[in-house]
């Protein structure tokens, strides 16, 4: 299974970046622990196994060794092109939040964040994936920074956030990464997004600057140029003849085929290329969603169709990357910290989705079986590759280290109290 793949490729990676034998092993036991089967994964569980007496090595890891975290990040995106590069790749950018406790995590503050689906203090990050329909895997991301944070040079300097480092809307971080991918020669005709990028002209005058077609959701008010002169989205969709809907698939989901009536309204526009507002309407409750596309040739609506249905595979790229690699498990405080974390989980997460396109494709499974998942790849790669054997001492030692940590801990915190209130 594991046979095709480099299996600790993103930790010998970021060790060549390091140097030395030491980084090298610590980022390998940070990738493969990453992998494990760990109900929680935070540098305590990750030393603990791999075996480690303390957690110190896997935290210099993260904040002290020199190795750049960009560099491995490139790295991380040309492995995932030659191992599912398509024909039919598109680029998807989303953006996704980690509830976050206090006020000095880098980036954190009281945002909306969908991870909740609701105003939280949160950390938001915003990731670049590449899709194809032989799998799926972020290649890069950004931290999004308020300007709560950029406006206060002491807490930036606090969070060691780089002076050169300015506030950046979503979509611009979002441009910012797709530049970085189309710079470095990834070959894609598409770029689908959700409403906060869809929305935003900049976002869509710089892929049409590019020639790079897109088809980002939009609101029900957005509004749109037409031969009569603006109106909304959803006004306009009140104007189609029933001719105009077509029953199309918008991929296979879990449960088959996602069919929806699909309908397109031409957008008046003087630019080069050719725009669209496109339309999805469910079968069953008639829920309308609104998507602006842009094409440097004409499309026929089935391609449209197929960029917007690539739209959800980010969120199972969060789901997995979350759920399988620990994305979300960093407990960083620090720029740089939480920049080496989530590099490293990438591409932790990139060899169970290259893998299991892998398989998919060299091994088909039986008809009564369903295709293999990250989720089994990675019970199998646990299993047969990365299951550690520890003795009881191990165990006992990890129980009184952390122990004695936690009672130093306390008695910090009691003293604190004690300071503050007499």
């Amino acid at each position: 299974m594991a046979g095709h793949v480099r299996v600790p490729d993103g930790a010998h990676r970021a060790a060549v970046r390091a140097g030395g034998g030491e980084p090298r092993r610590r980022a390998k036991e940070f990738v493969l622990g990453l992998l494990s089967d760990l109900p929680r994964k935070n540098c305590w569980t990750l030393a603990e196994h791999a075996g480690n007496k303390t957690p110190d090595g896997l935290q210099h890891l993260l904040s002290r060794v020199r190795w750049d975290a960009d560099a491995v990040r490139d790295d991380l995106r040309d492995y995932v092109i030659e191992h599912l590069q398509d024909d039919e790749a598109v680029l998807v950018v989303d953006e996704t939040g980690d509830l976050k406790k206090g006020t000095a995590t880098v980036g954190g503050q009281r945002q909306y964040t969908g991870t909740a689906g609701r105003i939280e203090n949160s950390q938001v990050a915003v990731y670049l994936a590449y899709s194809t329909p032989r799998g799926h895997a972020a290649i890069d991301r950004e931290l999004y920074v308020p300007r709560s944070w950029t406006q206060n040079a002491a807490r930036c300097q606090a969070a060691g956030i780089p002076e050169t480092v300015r506030f950046a809307t979503k979509p611009a971080l979002a441009a910012r990464m797709i530049g970085r991918a189309l710079d470095a020669g990834v070959l894609v005709s598409w770029v689908a997004g959700d409403e906060v990028y869809g929305s935003n002209p900049h976002l869509r005058a710089a892929l049409e600057h590019r020639r790079l077609g897109y088809v980002l959701a939009v609101a029900c008010d957005h509004q749109i140029t037409t031969p009569a002169g603006e109106m909304r989205a959803d006004t306009l969709v009140k104007r189609l003849p029933k001719r105009a809907w077509q029953k199309l698939s918008a991929g296979a989901g879990a449960k088959g085929h996602r069919y929806y009536d699909w309908a397109l309204a031409d957008i008046a526009d003087e630019g080069p290329g050719h725009r669209h507002l496109l339309v999805r309407r469910n079968r069953s409750t008639g829920e309308l969603a609104f998507y602006r596309c842009y094409s440097a040739t004409q499309m026929p609506l089935s391609t449209l169709v197929k960029g917007a249905g690539r739209r959800w595979t980010v969120e199972e790229t969060f789901q997995s990357g979350k759920g399988l690699a620990g994305l979300d498990e960093h407990q960083v405080r620090r720029w740089t910290s939480w920049h080496r974390w989530v590099t490293l989980a990438m591409p932790a997460h990139a060899l169970l989705a290259t893998a299991t396109a892998h398989e998919r494709t060299h091994a088909p499974a039986a008809d009564d079986l369903i295709p293999l998942t990250c989720n089994e790849i990675q019970h199998l790669f646990t299993t047969l590759v990365t299951q550690p054997t520890h003795t009881a001492a191990h165990r006992l030692r990890w129980s009184d280290w952390q122990r004695l940590h936690q009672a130093r801990s306390c008695t910090c915190h009691y003293q604190r109290q004690a300071v503050y209130q007499p």
